[in-house]
């Protein structure tokens, strides 16, 4: 029977061959090493566990064109996926799943509307599974998104960004603010920080031709849609790491970066889809976790 993430990885190799590989693409393996569980109270359970990640994305443009001021009109598409695999022990099932399988598509366009501002618009759709069989594939387990940022270039190395998003996280269309943050500093020196899919963070020194080391800090995660008793309940997965990273350049396309490091803390949690559990107020009780491990990736990138 055909697994989801067969089906993702064919997608992938089909577009990219007939992108004639014209993309940007990541991918990366990561593991997070075993650590204790606290549940809402911030009580020990006893229980423990790991997690190892598998992840791709990509994004292929298929027409780019630059105007006057160097600005991109661009149509292109995303796709991206990821695996979560965990191993816990002394835990109950109910407080979450073995695995998750998240497995996302969509359309983009930017273009420059004036010399110093650009619109990204943006249409797509996702699988958010606790399994990886595509029979067992429900509406349940499908979002939909869709959004319009208004960047403003304010520099030529940062562009911020602000505009509605809509997606159906809570089973029908909610509009949520969308937030566009881009900022790099290139040369010996190197400072990046960006936030539109996650948060990332980091600053490097080329120490050699092909060689540059990193600190690095990336907040991620993962979503299971399950129903649960006849409820719609969401599991999320969210977890913040930093660490040191070497990253060796192959040519001008490839490279490879390793990543050793800490996980400061991993949330992982079931809660309803309703506003309010999505909207709970800060004095509530805290989300159930993992407490503080090591951290370690191997990471592949081409056309960055």
């Amino acid at each position: 029977m055909i697994t989801v993430i067969r089906l993702f990885y064919i997608l992938l190799l089909t577009l990219l061959f007939g992108a004639r590989l014209n993309a940007q693409v990541e991918l990366r393996t990561e593991y997070i090493g075993s650590s204790g569980f606290r549940d809402e109270d911030n009580k020990k359970t006893g229980g423990k566990g790991d997690a190892k990640i598998f992840s791709v994305n990509a994004r292929i443009p298929f027409s780019v064109k630059m105007n006057e001021n160097n600005r991109p009109t661009v149509w292109g598409m995303s796709i991206g996926g990821s695996y979560t695999s965990f191993n816990n022990e002394n835990m109950d099932r109910a407080l979450g799943p073995d695995e998750i399988m998240n497995a996302q598509i969509g359309l983009f366009h930017m273009r420059p509307i004036s010399e110093r501002w650009s619109i990204l618009a943006m249409l797509g759709a996702g699988v958010y599974t606790s399994h990886t069989e595509v029979s067992d594939v429900g509406l349940n387990n499908v979002l939909g998104n869709g959004g319009v940022i208004f960047i403003w270039h304010l520099k030529d190395n940062l562009d911020l960004g602000l505009g509605p998003v809509i997606n159906t996280l809570l089973g029908y269309p909610m509009v949520f603010p969308g937030i566009y943050f881009n900022w790099e500093l290139n040369g010996r020196y190197e400072l990046k920080a960006s936030a539109m899919n996650g948060l990332a963070v980091s600053a490097g020194v080329q120490l050699r031709e092909k060689f540059m080391l990193k600190l690095i800090a990336e907040l991620n995660g993962a979503l299971a849609l399950e129903k649960i008793n006849g409820k719609k309940m969401m599991f999320t997965h969210s977890y913040f790491v930093a660490g040191l990273q070497p990253e060796f350049m192959i040519n001008k396309s490839f490279s490879i970066s390793a990543t050793a490091g800490i996980s400061a803390g991993r949330n992982a949690y079931y809660q309803e889809r309703n506003l309010k559990s999505v909207f709970k107020s800060d004095d509530e009780k805290r989300d159930p976790r993992f407490t503080a491990a090591p951290y370690f990736s191997l990471g592949l990138k081409y056309g960055f």
